[in-house]
């Protein structure tokens, strides 16, 4: 898969429109379905360095309760920034806080909850309009962010955190391609913005490949202006890095260091243009 852009002016180097609105229910669901499947002792499990599942989950009810209060109601009485704090130190203050508070939340008071506010949460995200200026997304470099990059921005980290839990307990990636193929494409907008400060000339293109049904094939592009998704393959790139789905992902997540993805990656090429393509992180970090 080539990322091409739709006409959305001043941010062509996006690449096309994602469309993610339709996987939210699914995705939804299948987390009530790993939630509700968990054993007691598999809540205290550790998910990521500092949380157990039980804090992952309970940040997935904070995210649903902001984009609703946010987007849909428009409540501005939200956590606010303390002086000098960056939006990194920022993100992570409100969220530990948030996780902490629920942890006098039971499991099962837990999922309630989730069900209920995860169905609004994909019925918002079903009529949104993907046009529409929504909040920047920070790994990519824009501010404000279309909405569609905004939404598909939330559905990977959805997705995201149900593998969190699923490894914590046992359970390997969901496989299934339709929701990984757009968790992918969404992960490879951050290319341009990894690539910023890499010096290149005009017309210099990376691939980026990722294996089996789920991947595709990402090409960015030097230009005057910035690096480019928009640009058409014009020929053998200067550095393609072939990576296998799994190491992707993780990449993009920093569940893996770059380092770790090079080690498991193909590189034909110019060695340098490789390596930053892998410093690609799309998350806030």
């Amino acid at each position: 898969m080539n990322s091409r852009p739709d006409e959305v002016p001043g941010q062509s180097w996006l690449g096309g429109l994602i469309d993610a609105r339709p996987l939210f229910a699914r995705e939804h669901a299948a987390l009530m379905a790993t939630l509700r499947g968990l054993e007691p002792a598999d809540w205290q499990k550790e998910a990521v360095p500092g949380w157990a599942v039980h804090d992952v989950a309970a940040h997935v009810l904070g995210d649903y309760y902001g984009r609703l209060g946010r987007d849909r109601d428009g409540h501005q009485h939200g956590p606010v920034f303390a002086p000098g704090e960056t939006l990194e130190a920022f993100i992570h203050r409100i969220n530990q806080e948030w996780v902490a508070a629920h942890r006098r939340v039971s499991p099962a008071a837990l999922i309630d909850t989730l069900n209920l506010v995860g169905d609004q949460v994909s019925r918002f995200f079903e009529t949104a309009d993907p046009d529409e200026p929504s909040l920047g997304v920070s790994w990519a470099g824009v501010d404000p962010a279309p909405m569609w990059l905004d939404n598909a921005r939330d559905f990977t980290e959805f997705w995201t955190h149900r593998q969190q839990i699923r490894h914590a307990t046992g359970q390997e990636t969901d496989p299934d391609p339709r929701s990984l193929s757009v968790v992918l494409d969404t992960f490879m907008r951050a290319l341009p913005h990894t690539l910023h400060d890499t010096p290149a000339s005009v017309g210099t293109q990376i691939q980026v490949h990722v294996e089996g049904p789920a991947g595709g094939t990402w090409t960015v592009t030097a230009t005057e202006a910035r690096w480019s998704l928009a640009e058409p393959d014009a020929g053998p790139p200067a550095a393609r890095v072939s990576l296998d789905t799994e190491t992707a992902w993780r990449l993009c997540t920093r569940a893996i260091e770059p380092a770790t993805a090079l080690a498991r990656s193909r590189i034909d090429g110019n060695r340098q243009l490789a390596e930053a393509a892998c410093r690609i992180v799309s998350i806030v970090y």
